[in-house]
Formats: C-alpha cells, sequence, structure tokens
C-alpha cells in the first residue's frame, strides 16, 4: 500500500535501503521503476543514513523524495533526520514500526518512532492498509504545503500491517494528480540551485538559531489544523476521512475511554462494541498525529470522562510508562483530575488480544468507580 500511494505522487527521487519489515516496500517500488510504472531517480544506497542524505537533498533542490525502513535503520539515520527538518526539507518517509536495537527482536512495536519524536518531523501513526495507501499520499500534500515544508513520518506497524495482506482501493493516478495539483499554484519554495549559490546549514547562534526554531515551532502548530484542511480536501475527492489529528469512537456518552494508536485499534473497536452490549459506557479515542501532539482536540475529547485508559505499544525509560500515556498525563490540567491509567503490550510481537483489551476496560470502569488502582500495567 505504501509503495502504490509513493508511486501515485510521481516522486522525482526515491533513496532505497531494505531492512525487515520494510523491504516488501522498496522492492515494490523498485519493480515499478523496472517495469516503466514509475518515472524518477531510484537511488539504491549503502545505507539508512545515504538514503536520507539523498532524499533530503532532492527535495532541497527542488524535488519530491521518499524513503522508507524501520528499527536499525532510522536509528542509524538519526543524525540526518535532524539536519532533513533543520532544513525544512519536505521529505516524505514510511517507518515500518519495529523493535529497536538494545535486545536483538525482529518483531514488531512502536519503539523506534518513540526514539525520533523529538527530531522535529510531523509524525502520523495509522491503523491498516488502506489508512497507510491515504496517509502517504496526504503526506506529500502537507510536507510540500508552503506553510508547512516539514519532513513527514507514516508510522505503521510491523508484521501486523506490513506483511497484511487485504483489499485496498488504489485510486487513479489522475484523482491524485489533481489532489496534489494545489502545490503547483503556491509560491516556490527556496532551492539549491547551479549559478544560485544559497547558504544552507550553516553555523547558526544566538538569536538566528532562536528565530528559526521558533519557526520551525509554529510550522508544526500550524500542521494541526492543515491536517484536518487536506483531509477534509481528500475525502471530498475519494470519499475516505480519519478524523485528522485523532478519531472518535463512542465517545458521546462515554464514562469511560481507552486511548491507543495503530494496529491494536481495530481489535479495540470490537471489544467496545462489545463491552457496549454488556451495558459499559465506554469509548475508543485512536490517536492519528503523534507530532505534533493533538493536545487541544485529544484534551477536549477525554474532558468530563470519569477515567481513562493509555494503551502504549513501547516504553518510556524513566517515567515507568508508557510514552503516550506520559503525553495524555500531561493534559491532565486541561482535562480535570481523574484517575489515569498506563497499559503497556504488544512489544516484540506479542499479540495485543480481545481478552487484554477487555481487561484494561475492566480495569480503567473499576477506577471510575473509585476503587483502588494499579497506574501502570504490563500486559501480558
Amino acid at each position: 500500500a505504501a509503495a502504490y500511494a509513493a508511486m501515485l505522487c510521481r516522486p522525482d527521487v526515491i533513496a532505497a535501503y531494505p531492512i525487515t519489515p520494510q523491504s516488501e516496500v522498496v522492492e515494490q517500488l523498485a519493480k515499478f521503476h523496472a517495469d516503466g510504472l514509475l518515472d524518477c531517480e531510484y537511488v539504491t544506497v549503502e545505507g539508512e543514513n545515504s538514503a536520507q542524505n539523498v532524499v533530503c537533498a532532492a527535495t532541497m533542490a527542488g524535488g519530491r523524495a521518499f524513503t522508507a525502513t524501520s528499527s536499525y535503520g532510522l536509528v542509524y539515520m538519526y543524525d540526518a533526520m535532524f539536519n532533513t527538518a533543520g532544513y525544512r526539507a519536505p521529505v516524505v518517509m514510511v517507518n515500518v514500526n519495529r523493535e529497536p536495537p538494545g535486545i536483538h527482536a525482529v518483531c514488531s512495536g512502536q519503539q523506534d518512532m518513540i526514539s525520533v519524536r523529538d527530531t522535529g518531523w510531523v509524525q502520523l501513526v495509522v491503523e491498516n492498509c488502506q489508512e497507510i495507501l491515504d496517509t502517504v499520499i496526504m503526506a506529500f500534500r502537507l510536507a510540500e504545503d508552503f506553510d508547512i515544508q516539514l519532513p513527514v513520518i507514516v508510522n505503521y506497524d510491523g508484521y501486523y500491517l506490513s506483511f497484511l495482506a487485504e483489499s485496498v482501493d488504489i485510486p487513479a493516478i489522475a484523482e491524485v494528480d489533481r489532489y496534489l495539483e494545489v502545490l503547483k499554484r503556491q509560491p516556490p519554495r527556496p532551492q539549491l540551485l547551479p549559478g544560485q549559490p544559497i547558504g544552507c546549514g550553516s553555523h547558526g547562534i544566538g538569536m538566528g538559531y532562536v528565530e528559526l526554531r521558533k519557526k520551525h515551532m509554529a510550522a508544526m502548530e500550524r500542521v494541526k489544523t492543515k491536517l484536518e484542511e487536506i483531509e477534509g480536501e481528500f475525502a471530498e475527492i475519494f470519499g475516505r476521512s480519519y478524523g485528522g489529528q485523532i478519531e472518535e469512537y463512542r465517545t458521546e456518552d462515554a464514562d469511560i475511554v481507552l486511548v491507543t494508536s495503530g494496529s491494536a485499534v481495530g481489535t479495540a473497536r470490537a471489544v467496545v462494541d462489545a463491552k457496549r452490549e454488556e451495558g459499559v459506557k465506554v469509548g475508543l479515542v485512536k490517536l492519528r498525529l503523534f507530532r505534533p501532539f493533538p493536545k487541544e482536540r485529544l484534551s477536549a475529547a477525554l474532558r468530563g470522562r470519569k477515567a481513562v485508559g493509555v494503551l502504549d505499544r513501547s516504553i518510556c525509560f524513566g517515567w515507568d510508562c508508557g510514552p503516550l500515556y506520559m503525553e495524555v498525563r500531561a493534559l491532565t490540567p486541561e482535562m480535570g483530575i481523574l484517575p489515569l491509567l498506563s497499559f503497556i503490550d504488544g512489544l516484540a510481537n506479542m499479540d495485543i488480544t480481545k481478552e487484554h483489551i477487555a481487561g484494561m476496560i475492566d480495569e480503567i470502569k473499576a477506577a471510575a468507580e473509585g476503587r483502588p488502582y494499579q497506574e501502570v500495567t504490563w500486559l501480558p
């Protein structure tokens, strides 16, 4: 799905270095290129650090660029990611979530995306294969918008989604051209061109550095409303929408809410439906936008609840909880004082089962009723 989306967006440059579970993305793009379906520079590099530098340079020269990675590859390009963000280079990258170095685990987990949350990239997290395809297309529209000009990562769970075969609606390339056409009508962004020398990545100290950081932060904040705007236009053309920054499910009258992201959302929906049949007023909030964090919309969605649980597929070392839980906990003043529970599950390809989520909802409900609760629970 990610490869088809990238092809439909007509990139000028693709940098490719395979790593499990991302490999199928660059393999499929290589096939498209060999078959003449993809007219671009397909650069097979010697490693992920080079891949990131290639796509950064391509966008700085005015091109559209795409790459993909996972885990160790994301870590290997870490320093280059700071450059790409600092240069305001509108790269689009897919990160197929996999546990990072430390304990060698060739399996799913979201710790890799957490490790780069403060590099200055926009980060989106998706639930299924259709959303992968649609969000990659939206990511190009977002990254290259004149008011944004920031690199974007589209994260999706390795193995659970990367090796999943399911039906996906692939739009006509003419429709994608129509959706991206607006980018051709905006003012040109700064470019590195022969014969037109400009400074790039030069030494910056003091107020000059601060000014650039403030502008970067302001652009990140604009992403929140811009994402919902471009998703609205996407829905008009393609008939699909995902809620923008977050997606709420059965929260209208919910006393308790579970917050999570990624492929576990589908399982959580099924459990919420089952619990509703039992008379439990539970809702679900799916986090789509991770950076910038959708604090305004999320705090509004959680305000007034009797208890909230947060399900993470990663951990926050030194804070004894999940990273998403830590972000939600920071919203406590806006949400009001309430029981807030952290659940850590699904590390290293461990399945997040219906039984696990049902147990989480039972614990959240007990906390809402005033019973003692454990702040952090590891599963299984």
